[in-house]
C-alpha cells in the first residue's frame, strides 16, 4: 500500500478532520495540541491561516505520525509544493477549477476537491480527485449528499461545513467517507480567548459522538 492509500484509508478510519482556520501561528499551535489531546488525530489547516505553511510545518516536527497532517482551502497553484514540503499527507481545495486541481493530484498526496452541483461531483472524481468535498455541507445538509450518492455510489464524498453532533448519525447514513469539522469542533472564538482546556473537552465529546454515530449509522 502506498503512501497515497494509507492516507486515505486512515482518514476514512478516523472518520473526522478537524478544519481549522487559525488566527495566529501561536493560537493555531495550541488548538491544535488542545485538539490532539483530546483525541482528534486528523487535522487540516486552511490556508487562511495566518503562515499556514510553518504551521504544518511545525506540527509534523512535534506529532510525526501520530498525527495526519493535511493543508486546505488551497486557491493557488504554487501552495500545492508549499503543503508537500511542509508535511501536509492530503490537500484540500473549496472548489474546483481544473489547473489546480491537475497540479493537486499531480503531487501524490491525498486529493480532496471541493464540489457542490452533480456536474462539479462527477467533474471532480473523473479528474482524479480520492475522496469528492461536498462544500459547503450546509447547504442541502445529508439530505443533498444522499440524493447525490444514488447516482453516483461509487464517488467517496466528504461534507465539510454545517456539521455538528446533532446530525453526525444523519451524516454517516447517508454514505459520508469521512466528516469535515470546523466551528463545531473548535468555535474560532474558544481559540482566540485561550480556552483550550474546552476544546480538548469538546473534542472528546465529538470524537465519542462520531464513533457513536458510525455504529449507528451501520
Amino acid at each position: 500500500m502506498g503512501d497515497k492509500e494509507k492516507t486515505l484509508v486512515r482518514v476514512q478510519d478516523l472518520g473526522l478532520l478537524a478544519v481549522i482556520r487559525g488566527p495566529s501561528l501561536e493560537v493555531t499551535l495550541e488548538t491544535v495540541d488542545a485538539l490532539i489531546a483530546g483525541g482528534v488525530l486528523g487535522i487540516e489547516i486552511t490556508y487562511t491561516t495566518p503562515q499556514a505553511a510553518k504551521v504544518v510545518q511545525a506540527l509534523d516536527e512535534k506529532f510525526g505520525e501520530k498525527v495526519l497532517l493535511g493543508m486546505g482551502t488551497l486557491t493557488q497553484i504554487e501552495q500545492v509544493d508549499e503543503a508537500k514540503s511542509a508535511g501536509a499527507r492530503f490537500i484540500v481545495s473549496p472548489h474546483l477549477e481544473t489547473n489546480l486541481a491537475e497540479a493537486m493530484i499531480a503531487s501524490g498526496l491525498g486529493v480532496m476537491i471541493g464540489a457542490l452541483t452533480p456536474s462539479e461531483v462527477v467533474q471532480a472524481f473523473n479528474l482524479g480527485s480520492d475522496v469528492v468535498k461536498v462544500f459547503p455541507g450546509s447547504m442541502g445538509g445529508p439530505g443533498y449528499m444522499k440524493a447525490l450518492r444514488g447516482p453516483f455510489p461509487d464517488i467517496p464524498m466528504m461534507p465539510t461545513g454545517g456539521v455538528n453532533p446533532d446530525n453526525l448519525v444523519a451524516w454517516f447514513q447517508a454514505g459520508a467517507f469521512a466528516l469535515g469539522a470546523g466551528s463545531s469542533l473548535c468555535p474560532s472564538s474558544w481559540a482566540k480567548e485561550g480556552r483550550f482546556d474546552e476544546i480538548t473537552q469538546r473534542a472528546k465529546d465529538f470524537v465519542s459522538a462520531v464513533e457513536a454515530a458510525r455504529n449507528a449509522a451501520v
